[in-house]
């Protein structure tokens, strides 16, 4: 599993912002979304393209185009959902499925509870989004669910993860058959004993749309 953590200023700012305990639920939701088109940028470096030649006002051009099958971005409920609107801005022609995963929280094991997606994901390319990496079991979950429809490419895009849930979320996947990919905001110190990271920025999913 190759891992990139972004350094770049905007994503520490917008970054340091979102874990301030002060910050509502509308600049949250903004804010998450604005990140998550920067780490698409880095996310996207490997999405496939296929060369055509367009005619400009002035001469014939070559270029590309995103390759078919389109990518298909995957949202965890319910926190993943936040981070929907940034990826999509940046490549709108893709297609959107949904997992729901829920994390027993004596266990820390992931199970699914929902899910929408195509039966058949031979050849795509997909792009997992879930905020927190702690544990890794929930993201490691949602990875081999994608791959046993078939799909041949998985990046996963988090805002924030704990060292021992990138180690976990590798050793989880280490006998995977297919590349997969982690692109982060930031890495953090530790997982405290109830499965959070720490200092983390609190629960993303109540952070964005409130305590249910």
């Amino acid at each position: 599993m190759d891992t990139t953590v972004i350094d770049h200023p905007l994503v520490a700012h917008k970054l340091t912002v979102l874990r301030d305990e002060q910050t509502d639920s509308p600049t949250f939701r903004r804010l998450t979304e604005e990140l998550v088109t920067l780490l698409a940028y880095e996310a996207t470096r490997e999405v496939r393209v296929t060369p055509v030649t367009v005619t400009t006002p002035v001469s014939p051009a070559h270029g590309v185009r995103l390759a078919l099958p389109k990518p298909l971005v995957v949202p965890i409920l319910r926190a993943g959902l936040g981070m929907l609107e940034g990826m999509v801005r940046l490549v709108p022609t893709a297609e959107v499925g949904f997992v729901g995963m829920v994390r027993d929280e004596e266990t820390l094991q992931a199970s699914t509870y929902a899910e929408r997606l195509p039966e058949d994901l031979s050849g795509r390319q997909c792009y997992v989004l879930d905020p927190m990496l702690a544990t890794g079991g929930t993201l490691a979950a949602a990875v081999r669910f994608l791959v046993d429809r078939g799909a041949d490419h998985i990046t996963c895009i988090c805002l924030l993860a704990a060292p021992e849930g990138i180690e976990r979320l590798s050793a989880l996947l280490d006998d995977l058959k297919v590349p997969c990919n982690l692109v982060l905001a930031g890495v953090d110190d530790r997982l405290n004993e109830k499965g959070y990271i720490v200092p983390g920025l609190g629960d993303a999913g109540d952070r964005l749309y409130g305590v249910v």
